[in-house]
């Protein structure tokens, strides 16, 4: 599991950073990956990458400003294209529908596979045995979401010599083990399966939250995340500019972070004052002042989130 960057400015690209989108790539326990915004371009930044489109499962828009939303219908109408025949389910706000569907039949594109567009307002959007995915209200100028994904525990490793050393063989009682459940050999013996399994392994928690002012509400999504993706829009001695546009700085990242008691936190969403990457530096050493474990968000990187 990792989070991989394809724009991570705020508001227009520039020539060194695109607009906003960032894929959370689920490789191994999916053989798929879920998209979070797609800004303008977003389409042009995934043939420069290792991302393929047929592989994209989930499309999540955390709010309906355009540097978030503008490349959804290219990419959309072009995934066929690009091998992808499989269901892609788009996530967002209320007018996430009326975008998208208006804009598809406008320009009469033809979408060769099934599509489905779930519309909410916060909560639980989306679980299965594998995952679940929770949106909470931020605090921005107009509705704009957090999402907190959630990866469910797996069962601890069985120990193969323990068992083999009793005269089991791999088979269905294996199987059985590894699911939790006592079992009673031929012989009468009973297997209990917490003698023969390690702990279960702790799923991970990655939070990722849309344009946001410092707001109480964003704190049940952030608890305990392994890995928090928070914007950084301005450097703090532009404190009041980033509470009048409803952005956060970097060091206002950092305190809800520790708040949080985040693992690690990435900062993104950068405004275009910051031409270069060396301009983000003071951003950076601002927001470790208070949480060392901070990295800038950078396009075209890859960020894993490892197992506490």
């Amino acid at each position: 599991m990792e989070l991989y960057f394809l724009g991570t400015n705020a508001g227009i690209p520039t020539m060194q950073r695109n607009v906003t989108s960032v894929a959370l790539r689920l490789l191994e326990e999916r053989r798929s990956f879920w998209m979070f915004d797609c800004g303008e371009g977003t389409q042009h930044q995934v043939l420069r990458s290792p991302l393929r489109l047929g592989k994209l499962e989930k499309l999540f828009i955390t709010h309906l400003h355009g540097d978030h939303l503008f490349g959804l219908p290219g990419l959309v109408s072009s995934r066929a294209y690009q091998g992808g025949t499989s269901p892609l389910t788009v996530y967002g706000p209320p007018g996430t529908k009326a975008f998208l569907e208006t804009a598809l039949h406008l320009s009469q594109s033809r979408i060769a596979y099934k599509l489905e567009i779930i519309e909410h307002t916060g909560g639980l959007i989306f679980e299965d045995e594998g995952f679940s995915v929770e949106a909470g209200l931020l605090e921005h100028r107009i509705d704009s979401y957090g999402y907190r994904i959630t990866e469910k525990d797996s069962p601890g490793s069985l120990n193969t010599e323990l068992l083999k050393s009793k005269g089991l063989k791999p088979g269905p009682i294996y199987g059985r083990l590894k699911k939790g459940f006592d079992v009673t050999t031929e012989d009468g013996v009973t297997i209990h399966a917490a003698d023969v399994l390690s702990p279960p392994k702790r799923g991970r928690v990655v939070t990722i939250l849309g344009d946001t002012r410092p707001c109480k509400e964003a704190l049940p999504l952030a608890l305990g995340a392994d890995l928090l993706l928070h914007e950084a829009t301005f450097s703090h001695d532009l404190a009041d500019m980033a509470h009048q546009y409803y952005h956060s700085t970097a060091l206002q990242a950092a305190e809800f972070a520790k708040e949080a008691g985040a693992h690690k936190l990435l900062l993104t969403h950068f405004s275009s004052r910051y031409s270069s990457s060396e301009e983000l530096i003071p951003l950076l050493e601002e927001a470790r002042s208070v949480f060392p474990e901070t990295e800038l968000a950078e396009e075209f990187t890859a960020f894993p989130i490892y197992r506490r």
